[in-house]
C-alpha cells in the first residue's frame, strides 16, 4: 500500500472523513450528511464488523461498507453497498484489500452470491453507473459478472397537474377508496405485502417517517388491495416507490392513480423532479408521467458458494 496506509472498521467518529471522500468520489451524485448516515445506520442489518476504511496516519483515504441479506428465496446474499478511494491513493490495491476481508467474513457466514449495489431494503444505487469506470474496472478484476442492467426514470413534476379525477370518480364506482395511509392503516399494510413483497416492507416503515406519511392506499370494500410510495430511501431525494397491486386487480387503474397521488407529495414538497428508480416496467411511467430515462445501471455479481 502507498505510505502508512493501515486498514481498521470504521469508527463513528470517522464520518465526517468519509462524508467528504464519498462526496469527492461519488461525483456523479449529491451525498449529504442525511443521506450517508442514513446509508450507514438505517440500514436494516447494519454491523459495523463489515464496514472498514484505510487511513493514511489520521487520514481516511477509503471506505468499504458491506452488508448481507440473508435467506432471500433460498439464496443468501453479500453486497458491497458503498466503496470510495481518494483518487491520489487508487491503484495501490486498496479496494481489493478492503473487498478481500469482506469476502472472507462473508463466506464463512455461508453467503452463496456476492452483488455490488443492489441492496433491498436500503440502496444508494440498483448497480453501477458505467461513468463510474473505475467500479466497472474494480467489479471485473474482482471476479464479478454482469447479469442484467436496469435504470432510473426522471419525472418532471410540473409538467402536469397529478390527478384523475375522472378515474378516481370510476373507482369509487367500483367501491374502491383511495387515500393517505393512516398509522391504523399500517398493520393490514404490512400483512398485505408480506406475501408477495416482503422485503418491501422495510421501505413502508421509512415512508411512513415521512410527514405526511408517504404512502397512499388503495381500499376494495375497506380492505387494503393497491398502494404507492414516496420517500422510503436516499432521504433528502425526490424518490418514488415502492408500488403494488393486488394481482386479481390489476388494470384497473388503482396503480396510475395512487402514483399520481405520491408525485403530488412531491411536488408540494418542494421537488421540481421526481425519480422513479430500479424500473421495470418503463412504457407504464412514460406512458401515464412522461418519465424518461436519466441513468442506467449495470449490475453484477459474483457466486462464492
Amino acid at each position: 500500500m502507498k505510505m502508512n496506509c493501515t486498514i481498521r472498521q470504521y469508527q463513528d467518529s470517522d464520518f465526517d472523513q468519509v462524508l467528504k471522500l464519498c462526496q469527492k468520489s461519488y461525483h456523479l451524485d449529491v451525498i449529504s450528511e442525511e443521506l450517508l448516515r442514513e446509508k450507514i445506520y438505517k440500514d436494516p442489518f447494519y454491523e459495523q464488523d463489515l464496514v472498514w476504511v484505510t487511513c493514511d496516519q489520521d487520514k481516511v483515504v477509503a471506505f468499504l461498507m458491506g452488508t448481507c441479506r440473508m435467506d432471500i428465496r433460498g439464496v443468501n446474499y453479500g453486497y458491497v453497498k458503498m466503496m470510495a478511494v481518494d483518487e491520489a491513493y487508487r491503484r495501490n490495491r486498496i479496494a481489493r484489500s478492503m473487498y478481500e476481508l469482506l469476502e472472507t467474513e462473508l463466506k464463512q457466514r455461508k453467503v452463496d452470491v456476492m452483488r455490488l449495489g443492489d441492496v433491498p431494503m436500503n440502496y444508494f444505487m440498483p448497480g453501477i453507473d458505467p461513468r463510474y469506470t473505475p467500479a466497472l474496472c474494480f467489479a471485473i478484476r474482482m471476479g464479478f459478472d454482469r447479469f442484467m442492467d436496469t435504470s432510473n426514470l426522471l419525472v418532471d413534476l410540473d409538467d402536469r397537474e397529478w390527478s384523475d379525477k375522472k378515474k378516481i370518480e370510476a373507482l369509487k364506482a367500483d367501491q374502491i377508496e383511495v387515500c393517505r395511509a393512516k398509522p391504523e392503516d399500517k398493520q393490514e399494510l404490512m400483512d398485505f405485502v408480506e406475501d408477495e413483497w416482503k422485503l418491501w416492507q422495510y421501505e413502508l416503515e421509512m415512508a411512513y417517517q415521512a410527514e405526511p406519511i408517504g404512502i397512499h392506499i388503495a381500499k376494495l370494500n375497506g380492505k387494503i388491495r393497491a398502494f404507492s410510495a414516496h420517500s422510503a430511501n436516499n432521504k433528502g431525494l425526490p424518490w418514488f416507490g415502492p408500488m403494488g397491486t393486488h394481482p386479481d386487480l390489476r388494470g384497473k387503474g388503482m396503480g396510475k392513480v395512487l402514483l399520481y397521488h405520491c408525485l403530488e407529495d412531491l411536488k408540494n414538497l418542494g421537488y421540481e423532479t421526481a425519480i422513479i428508480p430500479w424500473v421495470g416496467p418503463i412504457d407504464f411511467y412514460s406512458h401515464h408521467t412522461g418519465a424518461v430515462v436519466e441513468r442506467i445501471f449495470w449490475r453484477y455479481e459474483k457466486k462464492l458458494n
